[in-house]
């Protein structure tokens, strides 16, 4: 390699590792925000169908917005509370994905299974489990998670849990062809798998880290969703299998919109394999 390729290829590390910095203080400060409200009555904001927001998402979120705005200025953000920031996607050449509070219905009824997500599209990402004391984050080569006693540790997945969480919160874009209740039913997902209904993207993380065999989700294409783009960005980097329920790539250089639809992020091909088939209908056990 060339001395100028091997300059090159150093500064996107370098610039690739000062954007995971900038996503790791991000979720920080949300998942801070996120701590010092629980438990107190929140004003709720509703968003229709029986979606809501609270106080700490959006001061969550405005604390994340401090941190991008301050570290990267020229970019574009969208957040899921505030819309579009700054720069459009048109003009701007990167843009942040910002989720401030994943799991909302959990946090709202004190249930402290929610996270943080932060993600450059097609970059770096972090997700902050906040009550947890973990951030996992990307690079984009490679996936970690930081405990403020242990350290960075690789990211391994693995399908050894067998467990497999499936999200059944509306809508169902995909019925009648596909109902995750009915994934839950198919006689081969008990001889495999046991389910995990966790209701927030931290699952995600949790198929990265080796968790969670498996995460099943119906939905559109999902690559440039606040909610779902830092997690997909830590299974990938971590190398797990990430394709739509129709087993198409999400995202993966498609323009949005145009990937697969819904989300199978699973530890292995074995694990994707058999879920594929059973979604598919095609399953048969043994």
């Amino acid at each position: 390699m060339a001395p100028a390729d091997v300059d090159a290829e150093a500064d996107v590390e370098a610039n690739a590792d000062a954007d995971a910095d900038v996503a790791i203080a991000g979720v920080r400060a949300g998942a801070e925000v996120v701590r010092s409200l629980y438990g107190r009555r929140l004003t709720r904001f509703d968003k229709g169908a029986g979606d809501f927001a609270t106080a700490a998402d959006v001061e969550a979120e405005k604390a994340i917005l401090e941190v991008l705005r301050a570290a990267r200025p020229g970019d574009a953000v969208l957040g899921e509370e505030g819309g579009q920031q700054g720069a459009g996607p048109a003009e701007a050449v990167r843009q942040w994905l910002v989720d401030p509070l994943c799991g909302t219905l959990n946090y709202a009824v004190g249930n402290l299974l929610v996270a943080v997500n932060v993600a450059l599209r097609d970059g770096a990402a972090a997700v902050a489990d906040p009550f947890g004391g973990e951030v996992y984050f990307t690079d984009g080569r490679t996936a970690h998670v930081r405990q403020d006693v242990a350290g960075d540790t690789l990211l391994v997945p693995t399908s050894a849990t067998r467990l497999v969480d499936v999200n059944l919160d509306p809508p169902f874009p995909s019925a009648p062809g596909f109902r995750a209740v009915e994934l839950l039913a198919h006689p081969g997902f008990a001889e495999h798998f046991r389910p995990r209904v966790v209701s927030t993207t931290l699952a995600l993380a949790w198929v990265a880290a080796g968790k969670r065999a498996a995460y099943v989700t119906d939905g559109g294409d999902l690559s440039g969703s606040v909610h779902f783009a830092a997690g997909i960005a830590l299974c990938r980097a971590a190398g797990c299998v990430v394709t739509g329920i129709d087993g198409a790539p999400v995202g993966d250089g498609a323009p949005v919109g145009e990937g697969g639809h819904g989300l199978v992020a699973a530890a292995d091909e074995e694990t994707h394999g058999l879920l594929m088939s059973m979604i598919r209908g095609g399953f048969r056990g043994g």
